[in-house]
């Protein structure tokens, strides 16, 4: 390639950088970061084919600037977990949207198939639900209590072992990228089809309102949340079957890193799911509009914060990085 269309190819990107580590802009520290390994990967090239050249020497002054800001002087923010909620993390995870819609599809889909099968097949909701718990769910039906397996237990029992019990899943989604995104996928699928499964077991009896009353006012932070940790598993999975420009271990380690940071991402969405099965859906009886206000609001926490916010955030960053 010849130096002009080097220059040409990679010059915003070069000034983005220049303007974000003199403070012109503020960028995360994802962001710098990718800037600084593709600014080191154009230098690297520069010193192979343009030795001696202007752009080189720009190169390597702008290099040398961003490990004094980026290694050197870099101090702890006192602020810094409030920063990562508020700014680091949503704009980080921007650019995994495409990747949260692909693993909601297969989610979906998942649940289309637990739908379908329990339909035609009676059998399968005992495969997959186990009989101890479809045979205690339809004594409790016969009691008028269709949800009441729900009031089992102690409130802050309930809690403490459902939200172990989430957070274990999520990290087993995530962990399971490490063979790639067929593993993830794989739980992803099997939640699926137990969700889907387990909704339907509650239309056959004629029970579908009364129970997504009560079941979706912990399930829809608690599903939501699930899908959103298998993106991680898959962001981690994808790093091993496409590295794109990076070496397939510098790909995976960098997958590896994102992956974590979107399934620790989830972990208060899980308290927070965890505290309404504990303490809130056990109350069946309490009114239907309450009941959906709790849902449509935990629905929106999600939405907002996963999808709305980073769009908004990022559109803001946008505009800023332009107008310096």
């Amino acid at each position: 390639m010849r130096e002009a269309a080097f220059v040409k190819q990679n010059k915003e990107k070069w000034i983005a950088f220049e303007k974000a580590i003199h403070k012109k802009v503020i960028l995360t520290p994802d962001q710098l970061a990718d800037y600084y390994i593709h600014l080191t990967n154009d230098l690297a090239y520069a010193q192979t084919y343009y030795p001696e050249s202007k752009t080189l020497l720009y190169l390597n002054a702008l290099a040398s600037q961003a490990h004094q800001k980026i290694y050197i002087n870099k101090k702890e923010d006192k602020n810094r977990i409030l920063s990562f909620w508020k700014y680091e993390f949503p704009l980080f995870f921007k650019k995994y949207h495409r990747t949260l819609l692909y693993t909601f599809l297969i989610f979906t889909a998942a649940c289309s198939i637990g739908i379908i099968s329990a339909l035609n097949d009676s059998s399968f909701l005992r495969l997959i639900l186990g009989d101890a718990y479809v045979n205690e769910t339809l004594n409790n039906i016969e009691k008028g209590d269709p949800t009441g397996i729900y009031k089992s237990g102690s409130m802050v029992g309930s809690f403490l072992g459902i939200t172990i019990n989430n957070i274990r899943v999520a990290f087993l989604a995530y962990a399971f990228g490490v063979i790639t995104s067929i593993g993830t996928g794989y739980i992803l699928f099997s939640n699926g089809v137990m969700l889907g499964a387990f909704m339907t077991f509650f239309y056959n009896q004629g029970l579908l309102f009364e129970a997504s009353k009560s079941v979706w006012l912990h399930g829809t932070i608690e599903i939501s949340v699930i899908v959103i940790a298998g993106c991680a598993g898959i962001v981690m999975g994808n790093s091993i079957l496409f590295p794109k420009t990076f070496s397939r271990r510098v790909s995976f380690m960098k997958g590896a890193k994102d992956g974590l940071k979107i399934v620790v991402s989830t972990i208060p969405f899980f308290i927070t799911a965890g505290f309404i099965e504990g303490f809130i859906t056990r109350y069946s009886n309490m009114p239907t509009w309450l009941a959906f206000i709790i849902i449509f609001a935990s629905l929106f926490l999600i939405v907002y914060y996963y999808i709305i916010y980073p769009i908004l955030l990022s559109k803001k960053y946008e505009k800023e990085l332009h107008r310096t």
